[in-house]
C-alpha cells in the first residue's frame, strides 16, 4: 500500500508522466501501465494533427493503474485509460469509470474481441500467455519439450519450470486462468499441487522469470517459462547476432494458452471528451495498430493490419486458447487466487 501511495504521489507531481510539449495547446492525458510503448514520431503526429499536447501517465502494472483510476474517479487523473485487460474488465466496468464511445474503427475489429456491448471499453490488442521453452536446452539433453500443461508434471520435467505469481504479475494471473480453463475451477488445484511437488519456481514477475530464471538468461537454470506466444520473434528481433531461427518456441496446444485482450476507454469526468475520442480513434487506427507488434509484442486488434515479417515467421496464434468471460473471472478471481496461494506458497 505504501508503494502505491508513493507512485500516486509521483504521478500527481508529474514525475511519472511524459508529455510532448506544445505552447498554448490543450492537454489530453492517456493513463496506462508501464509496458505501454509507441513510436515517438507517431505520437507527435497525433499531437500536430489535432493541435494538442499528449501526456502519457504510466502507473505501475495494469492492476495498479486501474486501481488508481478507480480511486480517482471523482477527480480523474486522465482523459483516456489504456491497459484494462479481460482479467480486470468486469472490475473496471463495475466501478463505472468509463463512458460509451463507438469508434468508427471498431468495424475493423473481430467481434470475438469486443467484450463490452456498450463500447465503454474497446479492444486495442491481444496476446496469448503460454509456456515458452529453450529449444537448444532440450536438444542438448535429448528430451522432448513440453507439448501441453500436463507434461510439466512428469518426473523428467522436475525443477525445469518457472512461473509468475498471479498476485503480482499479469501473465502470472493469465496462466492461472489458463489452468482453470484447462482443468476446471476445482481441478486446477490438483495440477498446481503436483506442479509444486515437481519443484516449480514462482517468480514475482515476468522480468524475474524470463531474465533471471529462464535458461536463455545468464545464470538461468529453468528451460521452461511462462511468457507470450510473441516472445520467440522478440528473441530474434533483439538478438545481438543475426539468427536464422528463434532459440525459443511457444506451447500452443489446445487449452494451454490464455487469450489476453487489452482495452481502451474514455474516463468519466474528462473535460476533453472530443479530444479523448480522437485519442481512442488514434489507438484503434491503422497507423498505431501497425506499430503494436514491434513495440508491445502483442497482436493488433485490427484484423486488416498486416503483421511484420518477423511476426508472421516466428509467431502463431493459439487455435484453441482458454477463453473465460470477464464475469466468470470477476466471480472466481479472488477465490482462485487465495486457493492458489494456499496450495503453492504455503
Amino acid at each position: 500500500m505504501k508503494l502505491k501511495i508513493v507512485v500516486l504521489s509521483l504521478c500527481l507531481l508529474g514525475l511519472a508522466a511524459t508529455g510532448f510539449t506544445g505552447e498554448n495547446r490543450p492537454v489530453v492525458t492517456l493513463m496506462t501501465h508501464d509496458s505501454f510503448s509507441a513510436d515517438k514520431a507517431l505520437l507527435e503526429r497525433f499531437e500536430n494533427q489535432h493541435g494538442v499536447t499528449l501526456r502519457i501517465l504510466k502507473i505501475g502494472d495494469a492492476g495498479a493503474a486501474l486501481n488508481q483510476a478507480i480511486l480517482s474517479k471523482n477527480n480523474p487523473l486522465a482523459d483516456v485509460f489504456y491497459g484494462v485487460d479481460n482479467t480486470f474488465m468486469s472490475r473496471a466496468l463495475k466501478a463505472d469509470i468509463f463512458i460509451p464511445y463507438a469508434s468508427p474503427y471498431l468495424e475493423n475489429i473481430p467481434d470475438h474481441l469486443k467484450l463490452d456491448p456498450q463500447n465503454r471499453l474497446l479492444p486495442v490488442d491481444f496476446g496469448d500467455v503460454c509456456l515458452n521453452y529453450d529449444k537448444k536446452w532440450f536438444i542438448e539433453k535429448g528430451m522432448q519439450p513440453p507439448h501441453g500443461l500436463e507434461d510439466l508434471l512428469k518426473p523428467e520435467f522436475k525443477s525445469l519450470t518457472v512461473v509468475q505469481n498471479p498476485a503480482t504479475s499479469s501473465p502470472g494471473m493469465a496462466f492461472l486462468l489458463a489452468t482453470v480453463g484447462r482443468f476446471g475451477s476445482d481441478g486446477h488445484l490438483k495440477f498446481w499441487k503436483a506442479l509444486r511437488e515437481n519443484d516449480v519456481y514462482v517468480a514475482s514477475g515476468w522480468s524475474e522469470a524470463y531474465y533471471g530464471q529462464f535458461t536463455r538468461a545468464k545464470g538461468g537454470t529453468r528451460p521452461i517459462v511462462v511468457s507470450y506466444a510473441s516472445s520467440p520473434p522478440a528473441e530474434v528481433y533483439y538478438s545481438e547476432t543475426k539468427l536464422d531461427d528463434s532459440p525459443t518456441a511457444a506451447v500452443l496446444s489446445p487449452l494451454s494458452a490464455f487469450r489476453q485482450i487489452e482495452f481502451v476507454g474514455i474516463l468519466k469526468g474528462t473535460r476533453q471528451q472530443d479530444l479523448a475520442a480522437r485519442l481512442v480513434d488514434f489507438l484503434l487506427g491503422p497507423d498505431f495498430q501497425k506499430g503494436i507488434p514491434l513495440n508491445m509484442w502483442v497482436f493488433p486488434a485490427d484484423a486488416s493490419v498486416p503483421l511484420p515479417e518477423i511476426f508472421k515467421k516466428y509467431t502463431k496464434i493459439a487455435e484453441t486458447p482458454v477463453l473465460l468471460t470477464p464475469q466468470a473471472i470477476e466471480i472466481g478471481r479472488e477465490k482462485w487466487l487465495e486457493a492458489w496461494m494456499e496450495t503453492v506458497l504455503r
